[in-house]
């Protein structure tokens, strides 16, 4: 998409009354923007790439708990599907990242410990690589812009939108480290061998739940739990530029060519 494009999809999602719920990835190389139907990356070389997102059968989209499962992994639909955002050597490790914690059930504690903490270390490192973390903030900003329909005022930086956002996967990980702790102690059923991988993932799935129910809720009372994510991402994200907004703004664009088309 040209400059001149970008400008006109933006300007009429501004005027349009009703969007899409968007979004979003940070990488150190550009911007992924999602949609239920629709992703975009938009490259810090000018390129863009373009998919569409899964759509899994209705009836288990309606299944609480499952549900919240299948958000969670169609978020990560656009790293992995065709042509998709990362490299095969990229896609290799963060399945090996994924899969880690599952060996952890047939280590003993002595090595378990090393590799949990040696995983960790690894994500982390793929999470702040480059500038990862002012384009999650640009990510951020650009996703606020459409919701408050100043897309094209936050591309000629007469509109900042906060960096901030509630749908953060920063605040579902502030979420998820609490609730799989109190789940490990509550765990009904006597520890068996699967237990470390059905607590995980049944922590996962609460989660999940609660946190879009956070995200629905009008209650002030509700937004508390928001706030261990919303402080988190003063270290996740940073203070993007100008073109790095303008880059998030292209994905958005992008997916937005599609939606309103």
């Amino acid at each position: 998409m040209d400059r001149a494009r970008v400008l006109e999809v933006l300007a009429q999602a501004d005027a349009t009354a009703e969007l899409p719920r968007m979004g979003g990835m940070a990488r150190a190389d550009g911007v992924v923007i999602a949609s239920a139907d629709h992703w975009a990356f938009a490259a810090r070389d000018g390129s863009i790439r373009q998919g569409s997102m899964p759509q899994p059968p209705e009836v288990l989209r309606r299944v609480p708990l499952v549900r919240g499962l299948i958000r969670l992994f169609s978020a990560l639909a656009p790293l992995f599907r065709g042509a998709g955002v990362a490299g095969r050597g990229e896609r290799l490790l963060l399945v090996g990242a994924l899969l880690a914690p599952l060996s952890l059930i047939f280590l003993p504690q002595s090595a378990s410990l090393p590799l949990g903490i040696g995983t960790a270390v690894v994500l982390l490192a793929w999470m702040l690589r480059g500038r990862t973390l002012f384009l999650h903030g640009a990510e951020h900003r650009a996703i606020a812009a459409a919701e408050e329909r100043r897309l094209v005022a936050s591309w000629n930086a007469e509109a900042k939108p906060s960096r901030f956002a509630p749908r953060c996967g920063t605040n579902f990980a502030a979420l998820v480290v609490p609730v799989s702790v109190l789940f490990s102690r509550i765990w009904p059923v006597a520890p068996a061998l699967y237990t470390p991988f059905a607590v995980s993932l049944l922590s996962l799935a609460l989660t999940m739940e609660l946190w879009q129910l956070v995200q629905t809720s009008r209650s002030r009372v509700a937004h508390v739990f928001l706030l261990p994510g919303l402080g988190l991402q003063r270290l996740t994200t940073r203070e993007p530029s100008d073109e790095e907004t303008q880059l998030a703004l292209t994905a958005v664009a992008a997916v937005l060519a599609r939606e309103l088309s």
